[in-house]
């Protein structure tokens, strides 16, 4: 039965509709706004896969180039794996409906989402997580939604929901926000140095509109939702529950309450597993997995219960304290920037290198085209917990992680007129044990201002938790590994000190108030400017010289006509002048021409060459030239590069001249004046400089 439900959002209409397409799935939908279409279904496994403690969900958001009239590039003309925007847009389907599965639901279950049509104006992630909510809602699947996603943006202080790339560009505000009908699940997105206040005042507007799309959802499912699949939730044997609580009880609290580095924690934690499994073995045989869930459960909760009631952490900070930093800058010599930041047992060794327009990243996909000249990557090898693992390229948790940070400084980043080089920011976790996305935003901050680039103002980020139980919450400042696996929130916050430039928020409860995310920002924008004082300590302000291995860049404006002179026919006037000076040119479509060079000298040397190539020849003007060709009449002499004058053997000198030969050779230097200009062709003079030069010593006689 094909069904179709409406709600007006932003201006537009958003619909979705059901009973068309991918009729097998579990649960499809297609999500419309405007002219953007995409088709989400969620697939249920039949069962869950023996002894399988985990819950197996894959979500997959695909844009097919053909839905903005596209042909993929490259030889194999079909789309590949998937790129960043793709991974990142699906992290944002995936992070809201997670928490919403049961937790005993072990089934490997599917999402997927393929973008077929684009208008260009709206992006395709948003409507992609309402569908694919709408999908798992009026299917068997066992979810406890709906919830819905929206972007919000702000121009000229109003609020916009779902604004288009256009309004975007304009905007001091991007958020993705994700939710249910009464509270805010996830929160991904950048402003400009706004407060907190404002960031609340998005949030809330956000609200209003998903409670829209929610019942949206709704409304479908109360037409054609299936029956959802019953989940059975294993009996506990109490008994095994006490005998296990009497062995490991006390020293479980002593190990929570004792002050140990993570490494020490955990070896304590497994010892303590060990004891109790083998102590039980005889009694409870082939048990071990129930025994594992009930000590992880006993230490989740006797955590949650120091930290609600003595305000006490594992590491023995109370709520609002931040880790131990210490910061070392510039250990890398021959990088062009470099800064090792340390929070606790966090660690990020961060590289900065500049390039030139060769190096930006060109962006396809169904937008048009785009480079960038600012970009951040993170690497998070196992070595980083003290694990093994394979190093199989870069992960969607990197790329999630590398995209915040980057969020967080390119705000910052000077404009191109004033720095016109790409610049790549590396941060290579060295250790972890918790938020060492944010530890990135802090040296990368700090790498940027140790290359000499003219960054605006430092940047800190800071990872914030939560524990609560039914009214009663703690708010944890630079939480621990443990304290995000064990806790109800992962909310990052970076900024300046005069605001917000980068947010994330993901909960594992369903939703949280005001009042907490409220209390949240406050804490986290003091524990901000707490590590901002202890980076301006170690740097406060960009050093004055790039790098002596950094490429020198110097910029410089022609005309758009001129273009075509300095690149020459088939690009042999642009490629002499790189083999002469040894440097790269790149000129844009407006007239900036970009010289790079490994020395400011040669860089300097081409703008000038270049300068004298576009200049237009005056007439009284004197220029030093060279001889290019002699005739019986004359000398051809290049005043400027690539335009010839004629001095004439009457021109000269002031007594007659039988030979030009007698006078030079070509290739000797002659200093001209231009007498005139006809018809294009320029006359040139010497002697009407030696007259000049007599005038002026007579007269000073």
């Amino acid at each position: 039965m094909l069904v179709t439900k409406e709600v007006e959002i932003g201006g537009k209409i958003f619909s979705i509709e059901t009973g068309r397409f991918a009729k097998q799935a579990n649960g499809s939908v297609m999500a419309r706004y405007g002219d953007t279409m995409v088709l989400v279904t969620s697939v249920m496994a039949e069962e869950a896969k023996a002894e399988q403690d985990f819950f197996p969900l894959q979500v997959e958001y695909r844009e097919k180039t053909s839905a903005a009239g596209k042909i993929p590039g490259g030889f194999i003309k079909r789309e590949g794996r998937p790129t960043e925007k793709e991974i990142l847009s699906s992290r944002l389907i995936d992070r809201p409906i997670r928490p919403l599965f049961p937790n005993e639901f072990k089934n490997e279950t599917q999402v997927i989402a393929f973008v077929l049509s684009h208008d260009g104006e709206n992006d395709a992630d948003v409507l992609a997580a309402v569908g694919a909510s709408a999908a798992l809602t009026i299917s068997d699947i066992p979810f406890d939604g709906p919830c819905a996603e929206v972007r919000i943006g702000r121009v000229n202080g109003e609020f916009i929901v779902n604004p288009t790339i256009k309004q975007l560009k304009e905007s001091d505000v991007e958020l993705v926000v994700a939710g249910t009908s009464d509270s805010i699940m996830m929160v991904e997105g950048e402003s400009k140095e706004v407060g907190e206040q404002d960031l609340l005042d998005a949030l809330k507007f956000a609200q209003a509109e998903i409670k829209k799309l929610v019942n949206l959802q709704l409304e479908l499912k109360a037409e054609v939702g299936r029956k959802k699949r019953e989940v059975v939730v294993p009996d506990v044997d109490q008994a095994l529950v006490k005998d296990v609580m009497g062995l490991a009880y006390d020293k479980f609290k002593e190990i929570v309450h004792s002050i140990l580095a993570k490494e020490e924690r955990s070896t304590k934690n497994k010892d303590l597993a060990a004891f109790v499994k083998e102590n039980l073995a005889e009694k409870y045989p082939e048990q071990e997995k129930v025994i594992g869930e009930i000590l992880h459960d006993l230490e989740k909760d006797l955590m949650r219960k120091r930290i609600l009631e003595e305000g006490i952490r594992l590491d023995g900070r109370n709520t609002k304290q931040i880790r131990p930093i210490t910061i070392e800058l510039g250990l890398l010599p021959r990088t062009h920037g470099s800064a090792l930041f340390t929070r606790g047992e966090t660690q990020s060794l961060t590289t900065i290198t500049l390039g030139t327009k060769n190096d930006e990243q060109i962006i396809d996909g169904l937008f048009e085209e785009y480079t960038k000249k600012f970009m951040l990557h993170y690497n998070f090898p196992p070595f980083s917990v003290g694990e093994v693992g394979r190093m199989s390229g870069v992960g969607r948790r990197e790329i999630g992680h590398g995209n915040l940070a980057e969020r967080a400084l390119k705000v910052l980043m000077p404009a191109e007129d004033v720095f016109p080089y790409t610049v790549r920011v590396i941060s290579d976790i060295l250790e972890s044990n918790g938020s060492s996305s944010m530890a990135t935003v802090c040296a990368g901050s700090l790498g940027l201002m140790d290359a000499g680039i003219p960054f605006q103002k430092p940047v800190a980020g800071i990872a914030m938790g939560l524990v609560k139980e039914e009214e009663k919450f703690a708010i944890l400042s630079d939480i621990l590994g443990n304290e995000d696996h064990l806790g109800d929130m992962d909310f990052k916050v970076a900024g300046t000190a005069d605001g917000i430039t980068a947010f994330q928020m993901d909960i594992k409860i369903q939703g949280i108030s005001f009042e907490i995310m409220e209390k949240a920002l406050h804490q986290a924008k003091e524990g901000r400017l707490h590590i901002l004082g202890i980076m301006n300590a170690a740097i406060d302000k960009p050093r004055e010289q790039l790098s002596s291995f950094a490429p020198r860049l110097i910029t410089m404006k022609v005309e758009t006509d001129q273009i075509g002179l300095i690149i020459g026919p088939g690009g042999k006037t642009i490629q002499g002048m790189q083999r002469l000076f040894g440097v790269d040119i790149n000129i844009d479509d407006f007239g900036t021409v970009s010289i790079a060079s490994p020395n400011k000298e040669s860089a300097t040397k081409c703008k000038e060459y270049i300068k004298q190539l576009t200049a237009t020849p005056e007439v009284g003007e004197i220029y030093d030239g060279v001889i290019t060709k002699i005739m019986d009449f004359g000398a051809f002499v290049e005043i400027l590069p690539g335009k010839e004058g004629l001095l004439h053997i009457s021109q000269i000198d002031n007594k007659r001249v039988n030979k030009v030969t007698d006078y030079y050779k070509e290739g000797d230097k002659v200093t001209v004046k231009l007498l005139k200009i006809e018809n294009g062709k320029y006359s040139l003079s010497r002697k009407e400089l030696l007259h000049e030069n007599n005038s002026s010593a007579n007269s000073g006689n």
